[in-house]
This record gives C-alpha cells, sequence and structure tokens, in this order.
C-alpha cells in the first residue's frame, strides 16, 4: 500500500557515537524503525506513512486512488449527499451522533463559518482523542465542538442542556481506524484479540461472550443479526470447540472453525463463501457485544424529541438489519405526522465513491424532517 525507501535514514557520512546518539546532541538514542520484508510494508505497525497522514499527504492520496483506505484513517461516506440534504446554515446547532474519525464534522463544521456550534458524541476513549486533537489542529475548538464520551443511545441527556438541534447525523458504520486496527479484533483478516467492543473499557469482549451462550442462542444471533446461512453448522462448531476444552480467544482461531465448518462446499465456491460467512459471524458478534440494535431502538425512539421544529436527521446505514429498523420508525413516525417528510428511497453512494472507497458499497443513506 505505500514504497519503501530503499536508504536508511542516515545519509553518506551522517555518522552516530558508539552510544547511538546522534553527534552534538544530547537528546534520547536514535533508534531505526524495524524494517519489514519485501518492497510493501503488510502489518498495522509498519504503515508509518498511512499512520500519519499529516506528514504524507502524497501515499496517503496514493493509496485512496487505488481505492485502499489508509491504515488508522476513515474515508467518511457520502458528505456531499449529506450536506446537501442537511442544507446547514451559519448560527445553526447540530449534533454528530457517531464523531469517528471526524470527517463528516469538519464538513459541516465548514457550512457552519464559525457560526453556531456542534455537539458530537463517542464511546471509543481511543480514538475520540486522537480526533479531538486532529480538529482542534484544523482549527475547531471548543468554541464550536463539543465532544461527549457517551453512546448516542443518550442523545436525549445532550439536548437537556444544548438542544434542540437544527441537524443531527448518525453514521452507523464502524470506524476503518477499528476495523484496521489488530489489536481491537474486529477482522478475522488478521491476528488478534477477539474482542470487538467499540469501548474496550466496558463489557465483555467477543471471546468472552462465547463462552457463556449456548448454541441455540449462537445460531439465533448469527441468523437475526447477520443473515448467515450456514448458521446451524457454524454455531455447532464453536460450541463443539469449547465443550472439547478448546479455545476461541483470537480473531484466527474463530477464523480457523468457520473455515474448517465450511470445508465440505465445492471447491470453486468454498474461497467466497468462507469469505463471506467469516464477514457475517463477525459483524453478528459485535453487534450483540455492543448491545448495536438496543442502542439503534433508543436513539431512534428519542430522536424525534431532541430535533427543532423543522430540523432535519440523516442516517447512513451498513447491513439490512439496522436499515429496517430506520425505515420503519420513519416511515411509522411519519405517518404519525410527526415527521413531515421522511426518505421513500435510500440514497446511495456514487459509483466513483465506491470505486474510491469499496467499504462505501453497502451504504445507504435515509433521512427525515421534523413537523414544524
Amino acid at each position: 500500500m505505500e514504497f519503501e525507501n530503499k536508504k536508511d535514514g542516515n545519509t553518506a557520512g551522517h555518522r552516530k557515537d558508539v552510544s547511538g546518539t546522534e553527534p552534538g546532541t544530547t537528546g534520547q538514542p536514535h533508534k531505526r524503525r524495524v524494517r519489514y520484508k519485501g518492497t510493501h510494508p503488510r502489518n498495522f505497525k509498519e504503515k508509518y506513512k498511512e499512520l500519519q497522514p499529516e506528514k504524507y499527504a502524497d501515499t496517503i492520496a496514493k493509496v485512496v486512488q487505488k481505492g485502499s483506505t489508509p491504515a488508522g484513517m476513515h474515508i467518511s461516506i457520502c458528505v456531499n449527499e449529506i450536506l446537501d440534504f442537511l442544507q446547514i446554515q451559519p448560527g445553526q446547532k447540530g449534533l454528530d451522533a457517531t464523531l469517528g474519525y471526524g470527517g463528516h464534522t469538519q464538513a459541516m463544521l465548514k457550512c457552519l463559518k464559525g457560526e453556531g456550534h456542534i455537539h458530537a458524541l463517542d464511546i471509543d476513549p481511543i480514538e475520540s482523542v486522537k480526533t479531538k486533537a486532529r480538529l482542534e489542529q484544523a482549527g475547531f475548538g471548543e468554541e464550536i465542538l463539543t465532544i461527549h464520551h457517551m453512546n448516542f443511545a443518550d442523545i436525549d441527556q445532550v439536548a437537556e442542556e444544548d438542544g434542540p438541534f437544527d441537524f443531527v447525523l448518525a453514521d452507523l458504520g464502524v470506524s476503518s481506524m477499528q476495523i484496521d486496527n489488530p489489536e481491537r479484533g474486529f477482522s478475522y483478516k488478521t491476528e488478534g484479540p477477539l474482542d470487538l467492543r467499540l469501548n474496550p473499557e466496558k463489557g465483555e469482549s467477543a471471546a468472552k461472550r462465547l463462552r457463556e451462550i449456548d448454541q441455540e442462542e449462537l445460531q439465533g444471533m448469527l441468523i437475526e443479526n447477520s443473515d448467515e446461512p450456514y448458521a446451524e453448522e457454524i454455531a455447532k462448531a464453536v460450541m463443539t470447540t469449547l465443550k472439547r476444552g478448546g479455545k476461541i480467544e483470537t480473531t484466527q482461531d474463530l477464523r480457523r472453525i468457520i473455515e474448517e465448518t465450511l470445508s465440505f462446499l465445492p471447491e470453486r465456491e468454498f474461497k467466497e463463501s468462507a469469505k463471506k460467512s467469516c464477514q457475517r459471524t463477525f459483524q453478528a458478534l459485535r453487534i450483540d457485544v455492543n448491545s448495536e440494535f438496543e442502542v439503534l431502538y433508543q436513539f431512534l425512539e428519542k430522536l424525534p424529541d431532541v430535533l427543532a421544529p423543522g430540523g432535519r436527521v440523516a442516517i447512513l446505514t451498513f447491513h439490512s438489519g439496522e436499515d429496517r429498523l430506520v425505515k420503519r420508525s420513519f416511515k411509522e413516525l411519519k405517518r404519525a405526522g410527526i415527521y413531515s417528510d421522511a426518505a421513500t428511497d435510500v440514497i446511495r453512494p456514487s459509483a466513483e465513491e465506491c470505486r474510491l472507497n469499496p467499504r462505501a458499497r453497502s451504504t445507504k443513506m435515509r433521512w427525515a424532517v421534523r413537523s414544524e
């Protein structure tokens, strides 16, 4: 995803003394970055250029142009479509219910032109600190942006003091920074702890959750949360492994079980089917561990009360389960007269956006307008 210079950091004739400290300095000993094999970095930590976008803008641009997401970053989806609908005006007050990397937030802040305020929520204690620093460096400080470390199910608490809001955005997708970091355990593609928590300081990891449930509950979770066609087979294999004293502590432990379970499939079907079942199984566990459907129910129920008359809301969904909930809520509340208008059709990212950001392909945007 990025190219490594063949030379190390020292040019010809640039020497170090025997202690490893640069001549003429009294600082810490210079530490060479660990080199990787081959011409391209393969693991997360080796992608040092991508992890420092402020220093390596050219590398970032090349990675994005190739249709990849740089390590440690998140490319915001449907930014233009969101701004076209929200019609943000200077002086308004808004809420970004899912701060993440802050791309949507920054785009909305620019629309305010220094007048008004945005409140943003995020439960991730690791990424929210980085995002706050990034936005402050871009010129958006506390005078125009307030970040709350809380779940977006609690939007009513923010609205009590700071609402109602003229516009609200909720991006229900998991951020790429979380997916790509092996230490967070969100992806079956890399070795890491089977965690999947958006807030690793609270709740139970996916590994612990698997030890606490039975086969029937796991099968139901796989069907309800991700429409997994091999839910019965995977649930049985997982529980058999645990009952026999086997451990499922890492992402690769679970991946191996899924692949072994589906080994009965014809060779021409196996690779793609195993890949999709891994994706769906990890999705189902993530939804369960973070109580995502329950949180979304609460958010949708409280949403009308935090919107100002005529206030607008846009929601991005990424799988059928959450999209059904949003669609039904908007439809029912429009019928009840609480929303004056709501999307009848979804808005999707353009073909060009999907080419540059393949993670945008499953995105659906729905919107609604609060009655006056």
